[in-house]
């Protein structure tokens, strides 16, 4: 059986395994100094306050383009719900206007005014 010591297999593994130990116990100790919490805090707000200028940029784009924005669209979309909300009560409502009506057994609405006798053509008279 083959030496494991002289394993070029097995002095790759405990050589990374030897780094990941190193860089986990320096992260480690980045992390817990308050000058890696205020980078990280001065990152994000940097990031933030460049996610705001891109969403006026853009804002400002869409306006020039004669397009809506996503604020407009969600607008829009609100008030159609809105809408639709407001059809769907008067739909309700007509339905239930509709079956307590005083509607025949037969279910036809109105009744009809009794038939007339049709006039005779012209040229003929009784």
């Amino acid at each position: 059986m083959a030496d494991k010591s002289n394993d070029p297999a097995v002095l790759w593994q405990t050589m990374i395994g030897e780094l990941e130990k190193g860089f986990n116990s320096f992260a480690n100790q980045a992390m817990a100094s308050p000058e890696f919490s205020r980078a990280m805090n001065q990152a994000g707000g940097v990031a933030s306050g460049a996610q705001k200028q891109l969403g006026e940029l853009m804002e400002k784009y869409l306006l020039a383009m004669n397009l809506p924005s996503r604020s407009q669209l969600v607008g829009m979309a609100e008030r159609l719900q809105s809408i639709e909300g407001q059809l769907n009560e008067i739909k309700a409502l007509l339905h239930q206007v509709h079956h307590n009506s005083a509607a025949p057994a037969g279910g036809y609405g109105t009744a009809r005014p009794p038939r007339t006798k049709r006039p005779p053509p012209p040229g003929e008279q009784k």
